[in-house]
């Protein structure tokens, strides 16, 4: 092996190591408060507003600051866009650690902000640099992501009882430092064409390299209908998802469960789901059309929502199918993305559109689901509001899963097909 050869493998094992920190990083800043939400309630004498408000900001931060990474990634570098959303990570992290109601909303908000940005530019990262093998990285990394958010679950009541919330919520400052710095690492050896020259450094500053065309701005991808099918999708899943992740504690205490039970169903909901987070991305890809997949993974999530509604009692039985369905359906809403559109830059694009669509819908789930637990007094209307969100999931995953891609000319010149040809049907 020559010595041009070993620098490209080390640049590539440097950056399959970034993937994997990023991928830690992305749960545990979300799914670590919902066990000790009580205590926080109590601490800053919260009330049923101000805790869904809390449950559901990074989920909105999710939604609302998706759609700055493509443009960030396109003006500093994909490379440098990760380093800025882990330090975001990392400072709302610390923020929300201090003894203060503000500091937790700024703090949350932050690290939402940069699990935003990092959400999107995952997939596209994923698919540029290891084209081949999108399907088992994204599982990987999926499965990455459950695992993190599940240990930051199930620890976050331990860690409570031994060191206090502010040191155990402190805690994940740490790894997305080390993921930063690592990443920092990673910016610096990009190549230089992919960093946009600032016009201020004189006529001798050296010009970008031409952009391609589906790696300019985003025209008319609004206008897609498989665009908002994804989009839809992604975010009738993550409503599920943070519905469950916010409030399924809460939801078990009432049902007579102590807390340490509680937290510990929660985190074993998403660790049930951690294998299929790996073997579903990798499934999908191999599959031409998705949609007996998605209707195999529906049909597990009603029976596990349907159980916790008619037969409470078993409720570690529904639990553990419940982290089945949804430790599959999201990684299938993700790797959609890329299944669903022809080339990295226009992954990231339908990343951010769709990621920005889906979150602000998930961002209603867990803020209408306590709003609806105040004035009926119970959480059967919010678990029924679950299931009955399962018909336009059915509709919008069927559109999104069938065989096509979004068409690269809608991306790139804002080129508007009739309905008939927005989709390039094609065998993948």
């Amino acid at each position: 092996m020559s010595a041009h050869q070993r620098r490209i493998r080390a640049g590539r094992l440097w950056i399959l190591a970034g993937i994997v920190l990023l991928s830690i990083n992305l749960r545990p800043a979300i799914t670590g408060t919902a066990p000790v939400l009580g205590e926080l309630r109590a601490r800053y004498g919260l009330d049923d507003t101000g805790a869904a408000v809390l449950t559901t900001l990074p989920v909105l931060c999710l939604g609302v600051f998706a759609s700055l990474a493509p443009p960030l990634a396109r003006r500093i570098g994909t490379e440098p866009a990760i380093v800025a959303a882990l330090s975001l990570i990392t400072a709302g992290i610390g923020l929300r650690s201090l003894a203060s109601p503000l500091a937790l909303y700024t703090g949350t908000a932050l690290a939402g902000t940069g699990i935003a940005i990092g959400n999107v530019l995952l997939p596209a990262i994923i698919k540029h640099r290891f084209p081949i093998r999108t399907g088992t990285l994204t599982g990987i990394a999926m499965t990455i992501m459950a695992a993190s958010g599940a240990v930051a679950a199930g620890l976050a009541i331990p860690l409570d009882e031994t060191i206090g919330w502010h040191l155990a919520f402190m805690a994940w400052a740490l790894p997305s430092l080390a993921a930063a710095l690592l990443w920092v690492r990673n910016a610096r050896k990009a190549p230089r064409s992919r960093r946009i020259a600032p016009a201020s450094r004189g006529r001798h500053a050296r010009r970008p390299d031409p952009v391609p065309a589906d790696a300019e701005p985003t025209g008319r991808l609004l206008r897609s209908r498989l665009a908002w099918a994804v989009a839809g999708f992604l975010g009738a899943v993550s409503c599920t998802f943070y519905v469950l992740v916010s409030w399924l504690p809460m939801i078990l205490q009432d049902y007579g469960y102590t807390g340490s039970e509680s937290a510990a169903m929660l985190s074993v909901m998403m660790l049930v789901g951690i294998p299929f987070g790996f073997v579903v991305p990798l499934a999908a890809t191999r599959l031409t059309d998705q949609r007996p997949l998605l209707l195999g993974v529906l049909a597990v999530m009603a029976a596990g929502l349907g159980g916790l509604v008619l037969a409470p009692g078993q409720a570690w039985m529904w639990v553990l199918v419940t982290g089945v369905a949804t430790g599959s359906a999201f990684p299938l809403a993700i790797i959609l993305l890329a299944l669903r559109s022809p080339s990295p830059p226009a992954t990231a694009r339908l990343s951010g559109m769709a990621q920005t669509v889906g979150y602000l819908l998930a961002a209603l789930g867990p803020l209408t689901m306590g709003l609806l637990r105040s004035a009926t007094g119970s959480w059967q209307t919010p678990l029924l509001v679950l299931l009955a969100l399962l018909v336009p999931k059915t509709v919008l995953g069927l559109y999104a899963a069938r065989p096509g891609v979004v068409h690269s000319r809608l991306i790139a010149t804002g080129t508007s097909p009739d309905a008939d040809t927005t989709l390039a049907l094609s065998s993948r």
